[in-house]
Formats: structure tokens, sequence, C-alpha cells
């Protein structure tokens, strides 16, 4: 009885050469290419609540970390809109606009935690007596946010604002609702408000707005358009440079 032949199979490594020999010719010898090898990519690094790459806001410090690159980010946008500033020093002592941004930073951190809100709402009372200006310690600001001479703001507790905004003296971000709902307006990034204008209601400020002085807006601005009057007309600036009136700073 015969056995069928066994068959040894030889498990090769990929990279190892083959080798081929055909009847009585020298043997040839095969190279399997390699399989390139993909190099690792090391994961993204996340950041957490805005730090910088190579900084992070964790660990007890974390907290005085974070409000340090605020303080510093708020000087560099402050000295870029205030043509009447002759340093960072005299900024950081004379400008109560940034006083009271600064104050805000850290009761809102303050309103955030439990048993936080009643001193947060305390100490905020005690900085608008200093600076002039009233903003709740709810209310959420973005980064290098700027009020310019600052007397007279008021931003509600349901507020946001974006990043790279400026308000001038007067601004009010106001409700229309007496219920406990979102009733402030939210405001996108690079938005200029003018002095005295009142943006109320639950509202939408598109970015790269600009509100004229006085102005009363109670719906929602779409972005790159200019809101002047009582109340707002919605308008877009033309690229006509040679007519003053067109220029957005003219309504400031």
């Amino acid at each position: 009885m015969s056995t069928a032949p066994q068959v040894h199979h030889e498990t090769r490594a990929a990279e190892k050469p083959l080798t081929l020999v055909r009847g009585d010719a020298a043997p040839e010898v095969l190279q399997v290419p390699q399989v390139p090898q993909v190099p690792q990519v090391p994961a993204a690094s996340t950041v957490s609540d805005g730090a910088p790459a190579g900084r992070s806001y964790a660990g007890p410090l974390g907290l005085v970390r974070k409000l340090a690159d605020r303080v510093r980010e708020d000087v560099d946008g402050a000295i870029e809109r205030d043509p009447a500033a002759n340093s960072r020093v005299e900024l950081v002592l004379t400008s109560p606009g940034l006083h009271a941004i600064w104050a805000h930073r850290g009761l809102h951190e303050l309103w955030k935690r439990p048993g936080g809100r009643l001193p947060a709402r305390v100490l905020a009372t005690v900085a608008r007596s200093v600076t002039g200006v009233e903003i709740h310690p709810a209310a959420r600001l973005g980064r290098r946010f700027f009020i310019d001479h600052g007397m007279g703001v008021v931003i509600g507790e349901t507020a946001e604002v974006g990043d790279d905004v400026m308000l001038y003296h007067g601004v009010t971000l106001g409700g229309r609702s007496m219920e406990h709902v979102k009733r402030h307006p939210t405001v996108g990034n690079r938005v200029t408000i003018g002095a005295g204008a009142r943006v109320l209601g639950p509202i939408h400020v598109g970015d790269d707005v600009q509100i004229g002085a006085n102005s009363v807006v109670v719906k929602d601005v779409p972005a790159g358009a200019v809101a002047t009057g009582i109340p707002a007309v919605i308008r877009f600036p033309k690229s006509d440079a040679t007519n003053q009136w067109l220029d957005p700073a003219m309504y400031i």
C-alpha cells in the first residue's frame, strides 16, 4: 500500500531571499521585495484649555499659568488696538478695561467652583466699583479681549464674547428676558462695538462685524456686516476707499 509523500512546508521570513533551481542551470536567487515599513507618526498632542504647545495647565499651578498666559495675551492685544498707549507697562498700570477683564478671568474660575458663586458675585461688585465696568462672573470672554476706556460697560450673565473683540465705553451686552435662560448676546471673533452701543437679547453677532456708536442691535448680525442706527440697520462695507463714509471706523 503506497503512502502519499509527505510535503514539509518551510516558513520563510518575508525578507529572506528565495533560491530557484532550473535543471542544470546555476541557481538563481530571486529577491522578494520587502514591504516598506510605515514610519510611526506620533499622536498629535492635545491642547487642553487653549494651552500653547509644550505647555500644560494641569497640576496645582495650572490655573496660575493659564491666567498668566491670558494676561500676556490681553496686553499684546491692547497695545495693538490702543494708539494712545506708549508701553505695555503703562497699559498694565492705567487701563481700567484690562483691570476689569483680569478681575473677571479670576472670578469666572471661582464662579465654576463649588461654593464659589457668592464670593464671585461679591468680588465682581468690588471690581465694578474700582473699574467702572460690570461683568457678570458667569459671562464667557474670549482671548485678547479689550475694553477701551472702560467706563459704563455692562456684560450680562449669559453673554459670550469671542476672540480679538474690542468694546468702547458705554457698551451694553444685555438681556430682554426675565427667565433663567440664555438671554444675552453671543459675539463672534474680531468684532468691534462702538461707544454707547446696546446689543440686546440672545442674538448672534457674526465674525468681523462693526457696530456703530450708540446703535441698538436687537437682531442677528451676519459676519462681515456693519450695523448702525436705532434700531440698527445692516450694511456691508464696499471696497470704495475714496468714500470716507464707507469706512466702518466712521461709526465708532
